[in-house]
């Protein structure tokens, strides 16, 4: 993930799959914080996820299959998504188990019941997903060679 402090924008290397008039396919390839270390081939902790990012076709740029681009996303999206993905959530979780302690509620019920909340607004993301995902789009950046 390159940070570009000038467009405030986040940007992934990925490779183009397929193109057609209306959308195009990369493949990002994610990649765990020791992917630079020497001994990554003998550890088991570092991982690499392939994950493919659908993109509207820009009918004034030509992208072929097998090219390396930038695939681009605002810093603001970016940060709104941990928000909706991993803080909110996690405050809902955290709300309702302190606050359901002091109830008397035995713990295992209120951590229950805070992992079924939690639950149920990531069913709710999942259900608004195509709205959601309207909001997000990403572009792509021929890569500067």
């Amino acid at each position: 993930m390159d940070r570009n402090p000038d467009l405030n924008t986040i940007s992934h290397v990925g490779v183009v799959q397929s193109v057609d008039s209306r959308q195009t396919v990369v493949e990002i390839v994610s990649t765990s914080a020791c992917a630079a270390c020497h001994a990554k081939g003998l550890c088991t902790a570092s991982e690499a996820a392939k994950k493919e990012v659908v993109v509207p076709t820009d009918p004034s740029v030509a992208y072929s299959v097998g090219e390396e681009v930038d695939v681009v996303l605002a810093e603001s999206l970016g940060l709104k998504a941990v928000l909706i993905s991993y803080v909110v959530p996690l405050s809902i979780l955290l709300i309702l188990v302190v606050s359901l302690s002091y109830t008397n509620l035995h713990e295992v019920l209120a951590g229950l019941i805070g992992v079924a909340a939690a639950g149920i607004y990531y069913l709710i993301l999942y259900l608004r997903r195509d709205a959601i995902s309207k909001e997000y789009s990403f572009q792509l950046r021929k890569r500067l060679s």
